[in-house]
């Protein structure tokens, strides 16, 4: 697949990633405790009836200049552990509101790293959810880990927790890449850490995740590291485009100082690699992920049931509305969101006060519960259909056409450029169109802005 100079200048613009709709920075502060307490209550009723629950560590034993996640260098052992305690308590505060007969179907770990604590008290957490929540069969407890804290003794302990997905972020295989952004290899050679998570448990599956657009990348030493990863066969390979959001994450001018590609090196870095990694056998999945073709995620990509929430792609048997925990951590329930606090400091005193720590939320009109759907169907499926929208949620077609402003001129243009076809009822991405999917979506948007220091690009 060739992309021209053109085609890349006319797309590459700030647009949101719609891992939510409304995007998070529409999130108001005049959302508070009493709002998540009505929706919590409220969402005991609402779709997917499953829980998933997300637990943000956002402790790293250094931090990585690429990083744009909310994440602290560690201090001394009793910080992680009154940390930890909070959590606890803030579970128990918003358990209560749930109803004990809805199942489990997902829990996640994200940061920061949370590999960088115990791993008995990731243990703790697992447990407590069991302790107060039945699962579903072969749920998905799933962590992201920085592989060069992984030793043979704590993956050991990681799966008697009862962790099956693992996502290790790789970032690269050049060291020198590595040290310019701040960032240890693996310690244990990744095809023997692969081989030794999945040892003896064909239920667990493991993800590779890479970012290209850094500096010391070339199109050239990126695909080798894609290579090399490929070899090793991992059932999801993930290849993220850098995100630069100085003016939200200082650190990251270090990296504009070292040098970053171009939006042109980082496409064909992109393209290259998702030649290659068809060529061997994987297959492209939503936005970043290739998945081999025994992959569920796969599996729901082919009958259009492909779902994702903010912890990225799922099936409809793992989705679930997302209860999240720690500092940050945005919840997703079926009619709106709710933010954490970001200071570790003032999300312990809160729930030590027996109260939520929530910052800021967004409750979701009739007509924006439309629009995400829409949206949503576009990202996972690469497809909207208006009547299907309506069938699901139950409004007339015109409905859903009139919310989401299509604007035929707009469509026209696309399919003009070859990233989509559409009739009166449907869009369907095309190949070349999966590569600029955000701003296809952004044009179901009615809200959408183009705001620069509100979204990444595109590339």
């Amino acid at each position: 697949m060739k992309i021209s100079s053109q085609l890349l200048q006319k797309y590459n613009v700030p647009v949101p990633r719609y891992t939510s709709y409304p995007p998070a920075n529409h999130f108001s502060s005049e959302f508070g405790e009493s709002n998540y307490i009505q929706m919590l209550d409220e969402s005991n009723s609402g779709t997917p009836q499953h829980l998933a629950f997300y637990f943000h560590i956002p402790f790293c034993k250094k931090i990585c200049f690429y990083c744009g996640c909310n994440a602290y260098t560690m201090g001394r052992p009793e910080q992680t552990e009154v940390y930890l305690r909070a959590i606890k308590k803030e579970f128990a505060l918003v358990a209560k509101h749930i109803d004990p007969a809805r199942k489990v179907s997902q829990i996640h770990f994200g940061g920061g790293t949370p590999n960088s604590i115990e791993a008995s008290m990731l243990k703790e957490l697992v447990d407590m959810v069991a302790g107060s929540f039945s699962f579903i069969d072969k749920p998905e407890i799933a962590i992201e880990c920085n592989p060069a804290y992984l030793t043979h003794a704590y993956v050991d302990a990681l799966k008697q927790a009862g962790f099956n997905r693992f996502s290790l972020g790789i970032q690269d295989f050049n060291d020198d890449v590595l040290r310019t952004v701040n960032r240890d290899s693996s310690r244990i050679p990744v095809d023997e850490l692969v081989a030794y998570i999945k040892k003896d448990r064909s239920d667990i599956g493991v993800n590779l995740d890479f970012i290209y657009g850094l500096p010391g990348q070339t199109v050239e030493s990126f695909l080798e590291s894609v290579e090399k990863a490929a070899a090793i066969l991992p059932d999801r390979l993930v290849t993220f485009s850098y995100a630069h959001v100085p003016w939200m994450k200082k650190h990251q001018m270090i990296l504009e100082k070292r040098g970053l590609p171009s939006s042109e090196v980082k496409m064909e870095m992109f393209l290259s690699a998702y030649e290659l990694l068809k060529q061997k056998g994987y297959q492209p999945v939503g936005l970043d992920h290739f998945v081999l073709p025994t992959d569920e995620l796969f599996a729901s990509l082919e009958s259009k049931e492909l779902h994702r929430n903010f912890q990225g792609y799922c099936t409809r048997r793992t989705t679930g509305q997302v209860y999240a925990f720690g500092v940050t951590a945005i919840s997703q329930l079926e009619k709106g969101y709710a933010q954490n606090v970001k200071d570790i400091a003032e999300y312990i005193a809160t729930i030590e006060n027996h109260h939520l720590p929530i910052e800021k939320g967004y409750t979701l009109t009739a007509g924006e519960m439309v629009t995400r759907e829409a949206i949503t169907e576009l990202m996972c499926n690469k497809r909207v259909s208006w009547s299907d929208v309506a069938n699901k949620l139950g409004v007339p077609a015109e409905e859903v056409r009139a919310q989401i402003a299509v604007n035929e001129n707009t469509l026209a243009g696309f399919a003009a450029d070859e990233l989509i076809a559409y009739t009166s009822d449907e869009i369907t991405v095309t190949e070349l169109g999966a590569i600029f999917i955000r701003n296809i979506a952004a044009s179901l948007d009615s809200a959408y802005q183009q705001q620069a220091n509100s979204y990444t690009k595109t590339v």
